[in-house]
C-alpha cells in the first residue's frame, strides 16, 4: 500500500513539474505577448493613466469593492513568500538572469491583467442570491456562452484546491520555528508545528470571516505599508553596498541568455526559469485576480483593465526585483542545492547583523498573511459557483482548517497538487481570455477614443 501512495505521489509532483516546465511557459508567457502586441503595448502607453485611474470611483456601480481595493486585495493574494523564496530557489536554479525574465514575464503579465481586468468587468453575472459577481467561470458562461458552462465548472473545482494556503502556512511555520525555535535549542516537533497552525488559524480568522469588505479593507491599508516597507528595508541593503551594486546588474543582464550548467536544455535556462517563477507569483492568466477585479463598483472595463495591470508591475516587477538585489548582493545564490527563504534569510543577516533575519521574517509573516486573506476570497468564490451562495462561506472553514494541516505535514505531494491545480486553472483562462480579446479590443477604441 505504501508503494502505491508512493507512486501516486511521484506522478504527482512529476506532472506538477511538466506541467509548469514549457506547456504553461508558452501559454503564459507567449499568450502574454500576444496580448502586449494586441493591445498595442498597452502597458508602455498607458501606465501613467493607470495609476490616474485609482482615483476614480463609482458608488452606486454593481459591485462591493472600489477598484483601488480590488487592486490592492489582488496584490495582497500575490505578493506572499513566493516573492522571497521562489526568488532565491530561481536564483539557484537559474542563476542572476533569472531576474532579467522575470522583468519581461512582468511587462507581458500586465498586458495579460489588463485583459483580465477588462473582460472580468464585461461579462459579470449573478449568483444564486442575486448578487453580482466576476470571475473566469462567468467570464466563459457569459462570454462564450452557456454551452461552455463545463469549463467554468472545470476552472472552479480546481481553483477550490488551488486556493488553500497549505504551502504559505507550511513555509511561513518553518521560518518562524528557524528564527524564533531553533536558536534556542528547542526540538522542531509536531506540537510546536500544531501550536503555530492553530496561532495562524486564529489570527487569519478575524480577517476571512468577515467577508470580502473587511479582507479589502484590511488588503488597502496593508499593502501599500508592506511594499513601501519592504522597498526601504533592501534599500538599505543597496544603499550600504552601492559599490557592488553595478556589478549586480551587469551580472543579471550578461547571464540573460545563459544556460546554467548542470540542469541542461532549454528547461534549465534562465529564460525558463524566470518567466516561470514571474508568472507563478503574478498570477496574469490564472484567473485568479479577475474574481477580485470582477468585485469592483466599476461599469468601465477598460479602466478596470488599466487597474489590475499596475499588479504584476508591483509583485514580480518591484517586490521580487528587491528580494533578489538583497541575496545578489551578498553573493548568496551559489550553494550546492535548491534553497528558499534560508537562503534569503542569511543574506539579509549579513547586510543587517543581528536583526536582519528577524527584520526580513517580519516581511514574510506580512507577505504569507496577506495571501491568505485574499485566496480565502477566491475559494469562496468558487464555491459559491459550484454550490450556490447559501453553502459559499462554509468553504472559510475549510480554508481554516487545512492552515493547521498545512502547518504540520510535509508537502512534496500537496505542493505538486496546488500548483498543478494552478496550471488547470490557466488552460481555461488563458482559452476564454484569446478568444474574447477582440472584445477588449473594441472596448479599448471607445474608451481611449472619448478620453
Amino acid at each position: 500500500m505504501n508503494d502505491f501512495w508512493k507512486i501516486i505521489g511521484d506522478s504527482i509532483v512529476s506532472f506538477s513539474n511538466w506541467i509548469w516546465g514549457m506547456p504553461l511557459f508558452l501559454l503564459l508567457i507567449g499568450g502574454g505577448a500576444f496580448f502586449l502586441i494586441y493591445s498595442g503595448f498597452v502597458p508602455f502607453r498607458y501606465y501613467n493613466r493607470a495609476l490616474k485611474s485609482l482615483k476614480k470611483k463609482e458608488d452606486d456601480a454593481p459591485g462591493q469593492i472600489s477598484s483601488f481595493e480590488a487592486l490592492t486585495s489582488a496584490i495582497a493574494a500575490t505578493v506572499g513568500m513566493g516573492n522571497i523564496s521562489g526568488v532565491a530557489v530561481a536564483l539557484t536554479m537559474g542563476g542572476p538572469g533569472t531576474i532579467f525574465w522575470m522583468w519581461i514575464s512582468a511587462i507581458v503579465g500586465m498586458a495579460t491583467k489588463f485583459f483580465e481586468g477588462s473582460l472580468t468587468i464585461m461579462y459579470k453575472g449573478k449568483d444564486s442570491s442575486g448578487e453580482v459577481q466576476g470571475g473566469p467561470m462567468y467570464m466563459i458562461t457569459m462570454g462564450l456562452g452557456k454551452k461552455w458552462r463545463p469549463m467554468a465548472v472545470f476552472f472552479s473545482v480546481f481553483g477550490l484546491i488551488g486556493t488553500l494556503c497549505l504551502m504559505q502556512a507550511n513555509q511561513l511555520t518553518e521560518a518562524l520555528i528557524t528564527v524564533f525555535v531553533q536558536p534556542y535549542g528547542i526540538e522542531n516537533s509536531f506540537g510546536i508545528k500544531l501550536a503555530i497552525g492553530i496561532f495562524i488559524c486564529v489570527l487569519v480568522s478575524v480577517v476571512v470571516l468577515g467577508g470580502i469588505k473587511r479582507i479589502s479593507k484590511v488588503s488597502a491599508r496593508l499593502v501599500p505599508g508592506m511594499v513601501a516597507l519592504y522597498f526601504l528595508l533592501v534599500g538599505y541593503i543597496i544603499i550600504t553596498n552601492i559599490n557592488v551594486v553595478p556589478d549586480v546588474f551587469y551580472s543579471i543582464f550578461s547571464e540573460a541568455f545563459q544556460f546554467k550548467a548542470g540542469l541542461g536544455g532549454l528547461a534549465g535556462s534562465a529564460i525558463v526559469i524566470g518567466a516561470r517563477r514571474a508568472a507563478f507569483v503574478n498570477e496574469a492568466g490564472v484567473g485568479t485576480a479577475s474574481m477580485m477585479h470582477g468585485a469592483s463598483k466599476n461599469t468601465e472595463p477598460v479602466r478596470e483593465g488599466l487597474v489590475a495591470m499596475l499588479g504584476p508591475s508591483i509583485d514580480s516587477g518591484l517586490i521580487c526585483t528587491l528580494t533578489a538585489l538583497a541575496i545578489l548582493i551578498n553573493g548568496q545564490y551559489e550553494v550546492s542545492q535548491l534553497q528558499g527563504i534560508q537562503m534569503a534569510i542569511n543574506s539579509f543577516e549579513i547586510s543587517i547583523p543581528g536583526v536582519g533575519s528577524y527584520l526580513l521574517m517580519l516581511m514574510a509573516i506580512i507577505f504569507a498573511f496577506s495571501t491568505m486573506f485574499s485566496y480565502s476570497y477566491y475559494g469562496v468564490k468558487c464555491t459559491n459557483y459550484l454550490f450556490g451562495a447559501k453553502y459559499a462561506h462554509y468553504y472559510n472553514y475549510f480554508f481554516l482548517f487545512m492552515l493547521v494541516v498545512g502547518a504540520v505535514i510535509s508537502l512534496d505531494v500537496v505542493v505538486g497538487v496546488i500548483d498543478s491545480a494552478y496550471a488547470l486553472m490557466a488552460i481555461p483562462t488563458m482559452f476564454t481570455l484569446i478568444v474574447l480579446s477582440p472584445k477588449v479590443k473594441r472596448e479599448m477604441k471607445l474608451y481611449f477614443s472619448k478620453k
